[in-house]
């Protein structure tokens, strides 16, 4: 298996958008990492599937049960209601930068971006993200382009959920490269 023995969070709360976390949980899993949903608390979180509510998700772990040491990867989904709740939680704040900073992937889609900016990791970072938050990104120091996927020494951002394979396949490749010794701190 390609990530046999690799661990991957993927960090979200209600709202996230329904295929960022699942399309990603399952093909992460079928690779054979091991997965866990982190979230601000136990049970369950629902997601939004375009138009009206999802699924709910079990949460497999709180924040306050993990830290970045536990982890080669981290997954951040989007939607509009996911990281904007996301981003006024210092523990997930926390979190996001810890996982950057011991250099490992951290992967964002969609509006997922904003947590990046919360954190200060975008700037000076190549990035993309869904259009409405271009300029968000922009004006955060981030150097945003048009593209389906973009990998800055392993900082992994994709625009929306029909480049899900593009941004998966990444995400795989750079977690089987490992550690980003070259990047800076946030």
């Amino acid at each position: 298996m390609l990530l046999s023995g690799k661990k991957i969070a993927i960090l979200a709360t209600h709202g996230f958008e329904q295929s960022e976390l699942e399309v990603p949980l399952a093909k992460l899993k079928a690779a054979g990492a091991q997965v866990d949903v982190v979230s601000l608390a136990p049970g369950e979180i629902k997601g939004w599937d375009k138009k009206d509510w999802g699924q709910p998700v079990k949460v497999d772990k709180t924040l306050d049960q993990v830290s970045a040491a536990d982890y080669d990867a981290l997954v951040l989904p989007g939607g509009q209601i996911n990281p904007d709740l996301l981003r006024v939680e210092p523990k997930a704040l926390a979190f996001i930068k810890d996982i950057y900073n011991q250099k490992k992937v951290l992967a964002a889609v969609c509006h997922a971006p904003w947590l990046l900016i919360e954190t200060g990791i975008i700037k000076g970072k190549k990035a993309t993200s869904y259009k409405s938050i271009k300029t968000d990104v922009m004006n955060a120091g981030g150097k945003w382009e048009d593209s389906e996927v973009v990998n800055d020494l392993g900082l992994i951002t994709s625009r929306n959920p029909g480049d899900l394979e593009a941004f998966v396949t990444k995400i795989i490749e750079e977690v089987r490269e490992g550690q980003h010794a070259q990047r800076s701190a946030a």
